[in-house]
C-alpha cells in the first residue's frame, strides 16, 4: 500500500501514534507534512530482510504493526541486536549521519512499516529545532541503552543475564505473576547472549528460585527470590534512567 503524495494527513489520521513519538510529536506541521509527503507505507510478510548491515541508509523505518529483528553477523556467525515493536523507529543514527546501517533488519511478524527518506529526515534536521532536539534525545537514550546492555553482557553471567531480563518483563506486565515470553527462545537467547541449550539450562536452574516455564509461559513463583539471585541494579536495569 502506498501512500506517497497524500501528505501527513493521511498518517495523522491512519495512525495517530506516529504524530505522537517523542521524535515527531513537537516538530512544525509543515516539516511534519514535508517528511510524510515522500513516505509510504508498506505490508511485510515475516522474515523479510528490510534493510542489511553495510548498505546506505536510504530510508527511516517506523514500525507500526508486527515486529521487527535487528541483526547482526560476522564470520558465520549472527546475534540478535534488539527486537522493535509498534510504535517505533529505526535506524536513526544512520539516518542522521548518513552513514551505512550497522545492522540489519527483518520482519518477526507480519509487519507494517512507514519509510520516510532520509534526506528528507536530513533536511528537516536542519531546520526544525524541535525536531533536530528529539533526534538527539532519541540518539542519548539509544546510546544508553547499548551501555547498559554491555554492561550486562560484561558484568553478569549467563544465569544474571536471565534473571534479570525476566524481572524486567514481570514489571513491564505490571507485576503478574504469570506472562508470555514476547520474543522466540532462540531469539532471546541470541540478544542474552547464550545458545540455546544454556538458555534452556538456565530456566531449569531457575527452578530452584521460584521460576517454571511451559514453552513461552512463565511463572514467577517468587520475585523475592529471583531478586535475591539477580541482584537488579537501575544503573543497568532501569529502562526510565
Amino acid at each position: 500500500m502506498s501512500i506517497k503524495g497524500l501528505g501527513a494527513d493521511v498518517l495523522s489520521r491512519d495512525f495517530p501514534e506516529i504524530r505522537e513519538l517523542p521524535l515527531f510529536r513537537e516538530i512544525e506541521e509543515a516539516h511534519f507534512e514535508a517528511l510524510m509527503r515522500g513516505a509510504y507505507l508498506q505490508t511485510f510478510p515475516p522474515q523479510v530482510e528490510l534493510i542489511r548491515e553495510g548498505d546506505p541508509s536510504d530510508f527511516l523505518h517506523i514500525v507500526v504493526e508486527g515486529m521487527v529483528e535487528m541483526f547482526a553477523a560476522w564470520n558465520g556467525r549472527e546475534t540478535v541486536m534488539e527486537t522493535v515493536s509498534p510504535v517505533a523507529a529505526f535506524i536513526v543514527a544512520a539516518t542522521v549521519r548518513d552513514a551505512p546501517y550497522l545492522m540489519s533488519a527483518r520482519t518477526v511478524l507480519r509487519s507494517r512499516i512507514v519509510l520516510i527518506p532520509s534526506q528528507d529526515v536530513r533536511n528537516v534536521f536542519a531546520a526544525d529545532p524541535a525536531f533536530a532536539r528529539a533526534v538527539v534525545t532519541e540518539l542519548a537514550e539509544r546510546y544508553r541503552g547499548v551501555v547498559k546492555h554491555t554492561k550486562e553482557l560484561k558484568l553478569r553471567n549467563s544465569l544474571e543475564r536471565l534473571a534479570n531480563y525476566l524481572l524486567r518483563l514481570q514489571t513491564l506486565t505490571g507485576g503478574a505473576e504469570e506472562f508470555d515470553l514476547p520474543i522466540e527462545k532462540r531469539r532471546l537467547a541470541a540478544y542474552l547472549g547464550m545458545t540455546p541449550e544454556n538458555l534452556s539450562r538456565g530456566l531449569r536452574s531457575l527452578e530452584a528460585h521460584g521460576v517454571t516455564n511451559d514453552g513461552a509461559r512463565i511463572v514467577i513463583g517468587s520475585a523475592e527470590a529471583l531478586r535475591k539471585l539477580a541482584r537488579p541494579t537501575p544503573l543497568i536495569d532501569d529502562t526510565s534512567l
